[in-house]
């Protein structure tokens, strides 16, 4: 076995401290599995060079951050805001507030943002307006993710007529409600508990943090969220063949739901994290405090959400599964997208940045998409045209035309549920903050951004479930 010492590593360009020890024990351990002096310290290179690819692995975890802390500028953050914010395009301007647009306009002033663009469903937010989208040069800001992070839609369609909703409506009642959980806190137990390979992921292992989320990702997979979240059947027109389906009506599921309690305390453990880093950032902003990806916060809060993204996913996935299976039907086609999120992604001015859509629809070319309305209105599939100063977005709703306050407020429930009669729709659980009423119209928001989407399906709810109202059973 070839012994790797201090001094070989060293002559290799490895610094003194904590990272020679850390790899003289990785070191040892390859060459006890066989690997030549070189493969080892091909092995140790490899992780230097990249060391956020090697945060999930168990040997070389601890290495690859001590090489992202090392890599950290000692330099101060410097948090002054530009003094007048950086032009954007505003999509639908009649339909948004304007503190929406002075939220904007703050985020267009940080020192490290590159582009962005607004959305005609925006409305106010926490940092960044909801329907908001920001571009930034190497750095992620949790709060313009979002508090539930990888938010997303899924749409399942299958191939038989949706006059079946009216039909064996019992059945297809009692399926939301026996196969789906909501709430805030509400989980699966005993042999309702779900089972997906998302549970097996590597990266529930990276960080102590994730190491305590997953008992909590064992419990809600598979569940739903309080507010706006729902799954619901309804009528889906299909506009042109796609999917190896004709045009035509079809039944669909659509579910609306992100990482859960996951997500949230990922949010909030980083955004406080970047708080604490840029404290004299001014006042109108601290919620949109940053962290560096080359900093280890900023390679952790990635791979987080990332994690976050994926657990998202296999919600919806046995959420549909379970639904479905419930009425006997199995999918035809499935489309889904998050928002919520942030990607790497490269501007038409050649520029890498990371682009930040906080309550916005991925919308680049050829890119599917969904844009949900309210509990009583249609959504629309969707499919992104590219447009360069849209950052390839588009609005992930139809927004909220006056806050949940002030919904409470003024809807009352023979209101709401006179609307959603008069539509035929059906609402197991909900709010009267969620009432259609309190969101702006959402044939107007899809109209504002016609230059940014091609429509290529409605879908209509018949059949909707969301979380119950405090005190209702």
């Amino acid at each position: 076995m070839d012994i790797i010492t201090g001094k070989i590593l060293k002559l290799n360009n490895w610094p003194d401290g904590k990272i020679i020890g850390i790899a003289k024990g990785i070191s040892t351990e390859l060459s006890a599995r066989g690997l030549s002096r070189e493969a080892v310290l091909n092995q140790l290179d490899a992780v230097r060079e990249n060391p956020v690819n090697f945060l999930t692995d168990a040997l070389l975890a601890d290495l690859a951050r001590e090489c992202i802390r090392l890599a950290q500028s000692d330099e101060p953050a410097v948090d002054t805001l530009f003094e007048s914010p950086i032009p954007f395009p505003v999509w639908g301007r009649e339909h948004i507030d304007d503190e929406a647009v002075k939220q904007m306009d703050n985020a267009m002033r940080l020192p490290i943002t590159v582009a962005g663009a607004l959305m005609p469903d925006a409305h106010v937010g926490y940092g960044l307006p909801i329907g908001g989208v920001l571009a930034t040069e190497n750095v992620v800001i949790p709060y313009a993710v979002g508090v539930d992070i990888a938010c997303r839609m899924r749409l399942s369609l299958y191939e038989v007529s949706p006059i079946l909703l009216g039909q064996k409506k019992g059945m297809f009642e009692d399926a939301l409600m026996e196969q789906t959980a909501f709430g805030m806190g509400s989980k699966w137990t005993g042999n309702k508990k779900a089972q997906h390979k998302v549970l097996d992921d590597d990266a529930w292992y990276a960080t102590r943090q994730l190491k305590t989320l997953k008992d909590t990702a064992m419990n809600q997979l598979g569940t739903s969220g309080t507010g706006n979240h729902f799954v619901e059947w309804g009528s889906f027109k299909l506009n042109e063949p796609m999917f190896g389906l004709n045009p035509g009506e079809y039944l669909a599921l659509l579910s609306h739901s992100g990482s859960r309690g996951v997500g949230a305390r990922i949010a909030d453990r980083f955004s406080k994290l970047a708080m604490e880093k840029h404290p004299d950032l001014d006042k109108s902003v601290r919620y949109l405090a940053w962290l560096s990806l080359d900093s280890e916060e900023g390679q952790e809060y990635w791979l987080s959400m990332e994690l976050a993204g994926r657990f998202a996913s296999a919600n919806h996935y046995i959420i549909h599964k379970r639904v479905a299976a419930a009425v006997g039907l199995k999918e035809a086609a499935v489309v889904e997208n998050h928002h919520n999120f942030a990607w790497h992604e490269t501007l038409p001015d050649g520029r890498n940045v990371v682009v930040h859509r906080k309550g916005a629809t991925p919308a680049g070319e050829g890119i599917f998409g969904i844009i949900p309305g309210s509990m009583g209105d249609a959504g629309y599939l969707v499919r992104g045209r590219g447009v360069g100063n849209s950052l390839s977005s588009a609005s992930h709703g139809a927004g909220r035309l006056m806050s949940r306050k002030a919904a409470i407020n003024s809807i009352s429930r023979p209101a709401r549920d006179e609307y959603l009669k008069e539509r035929g729709v059906t609402l197991l659980g909900g709010g009267i903050d969620e009432s259609p009423q309190a969101y702006k119209p959402i044939e107007e928001v899809i109209s504002a951004q016609r230059d940014l989407v091609d429509v290529l399906g409605k879908f209509t709810p018949r059949i909707v479930r969301m979380a119950d109202e405090p005190g209702d059973s």
